[in-house]
């Protein structure tokens, strides 16, 4: 009987090996169970030995062999399972990969595992245990970043009307380490705000951020290349990481967040749920207060807090913080002009680029990114101005290396003496205007070429004609080349000063306007 089985287990093994047969036909050649044999192949697969080293041997020696392997398997098996919890933790360290571990686990067991051996066994043991999300991420890699549904609320102090605010969970899936906080709303500059203080509280920064496809974070999504919410984009480049958002339909990539996500639900909003919070801030303060109690109790399944993973795997591999925060910014695109100039519509203003990025019907406009002081120009992804800001409507801020040779050689002959000495030749009228210009540009040489423009308009209408419309510029306070221009071309510089018609009809008196309030309207409408 001992002779048939033997008979039969070499036949299934060859016909397994050897034949590549399934094991629905050996069960039909060999008369035997699917089940007994598809135990058979396992448990041979399990000694590690091969249909060449056993087909010539006799039967007792082979039960011998296969029992020897069987014990010694079984030990082997025992002190490698006995690292994988070790094998795990290493492999969230930067640099560590598994064939690393196998050269160092073969150094102090020669007759260990083969490296494929080895990744079958590790790889069984992880995708059967519950670590698995741990062991696919590297420590200090990936930041996850979402907004909880449920909210929490805020009450006005004087009417105990709630209002609404929104939740934001970071979460960092080496360690587990958690980051919860109240925000306004779930525009752009709370995501950024959130996300600087998310990074600021874990004292460090990781490689990417993965946030939802929220149109705050991500304005286009694309498999291949997603267009990034601009300012965000800034935002992630001051901090020197990468925005890496989650994919649609891809659950696994927010499986950590989501599951975060509820345990704030458990944690948090219980432990809130009683409290009345008057303003962000307080909210914020009674978050923090239990978001360290959460961060430092022990995961059961683990027996170690989030924090102590945190401070032991991925304090250190975190990017260092910048020295300064993040300074909100905006952005504008706008087309370069004939004139080599830039328009930022917010303040009406005008700044200078480079000559040469001037070209006719040219369709690729340069991006404007501004602060409260400063301005910055690209134009194809590289900067190529720099300015102060300047809020003067209509007003320009040339800088003399972005002109051409040959408008620097024609400015060079002129300087403010001798425009101003030119205009009083001509009149007193068109001298105040020129003066008015000349004494309101931040730098002198922008408004040259507006008052040399005026001045020429003597050209074309006449002496008489030019400081007429001059003098009632200088009454309107209409300093501009277009205002004196429009008023020649349409015949409308004509007019007598007169007293005002109202201050001989009606008293002073404090609450009547005058015409100054009435022509600084007119200057703000135009």
């Amino acid at each position: 009987m001992k002779r048939i089985k033997m008979k039969k287990i070499r036949e299934i093994i060859r016909l397994s090996e050897v034949e590549n047969f399934t094991i629905r036909k050996i069960a039909r050649a060999t008369n035997v169970s699917r089940p007994v044999v598809s135990q058979y192949i396992k448990d041979f697969k399990k000694s590690g030995l091969k249909y060449d080293e056993i087909k010539d041997i006799d039967d007792d020696n082979l039960l011998e062999m296969l029992k020897n392997k069987q014990e010694t398997e079984s030990e082997r098996y025992k002190i490698l399972s006995n690292k994988f919890e070790y094998f795990a933790s290493e492999l969230k360290k930067k640099h560590v990969t598994i064939k690393k571990l196998w050269e160092e686990y073969i150094e102090s067991n020669p007759t260990g595992y083969s490296q494929s051996q080895f990744y079958h066994h590790f790889t069984v043991w992880r995708n059967s245990s519950e670590l698995t999300m741990h062991i696919n991420h590297k420590a200090g890699d990936k930041m996850f970043v979402d907004f909880t549904g449920k909210k929490l609320c805020i009450t006005d102090k004087t009417t105990g009307e709630k209002k609404e605010v929104e939740t934001f969970v970071a979460i960092l899936p080496a360690s587990h380490n958690t980051y919860v906080c109240a925000t306004e709303s779930q525009k752009t500059s709370d995501w950024i705000k959130a996300s600087e203080e998310a990074f600021w509280y874990f004292g460090g920064v990781t490689k990417t951020i993965v946030p939802d496809c929220y149109k705050s974070a991500v304005t286009k999504y694309d498999k291949y290349e997603p267009d990034i919410n601009p300012e965000y984009n800034d935002f992630s480049k001051h901090y020197n990481t990468v925005i890496l958002p989650a994919r649609p339909g891809h659950p696994k990539d927010k499986a950590l967040v989501e599951n975060a996500v509820r345990i704030v639900y458990w944690w948090i909003y219980s432990a809130l749920r009683n409290q009345t919070f008057y303003n962000i801030e307080e909210l914020n303060k009674a978050i923090i207060l239990e978001l360290e109690k959460y961060n430092s109790k022990k995961m059961q399944k683990y027996n170690v807090s989030r924090k102590e993973l945190f401070d032991k795997i991925e304090k250190n591999e975190l990017l260092p913080l910048p020295v300064n925060l993040y300074e909100k910014k905006s952005f504008s695109n706008a087309t370069i002009q004939f004139n080599y100039h830039i328009l930022l519509t917010e303040d009406k203003h005008y700044y200078s680029v480079p000559y040469y990025y001037y070209k006719k019907n040219q369709k690729e406009k340069a991006l404007i990114v501004y602060t409260e002081t400063n301005i910055e120009i690209f134009f194809k992804n590289q900067r190529i101005a720099v300015h102060k800001r300047d809020r003067t409507n209509n007003g320009y801020s040339t800088i003399e290396s972005h002109m051409p040779e040959k408008h620097r050689r024609y400015f060079e002959k002129w300087d403010s003496e001798k425009i101003i000495n030119w205009a009083k030749s001509i009149g007193t009228s068109l001298f105040e205007v020129i003066k008015k210009i000349l004494e309101k540009s931040q730098y002198p040489e922008q408004s040259f070429k507006t008052c040399l423009g005026i001045i020429n308009l003597e050209k074309k209408f006449g002496k008489d004609r030019l400081l007429m419309a001059c003098k009632k510029a200088s009454y309107y306070n209409y300093y501009s080349y277009k205002s004196i221009k429009e008023m020649l071309e349409k015949n409308q510089e004509h007019f007598e000063i007169e007293d005002d018609l109202f201050s001989k009809i009606l008293p002073l008196h404090n609450n009547i306007r005058g015409k100054e309030y009435f022509n600084q309207k007119i200057k703000e409408m135009n």
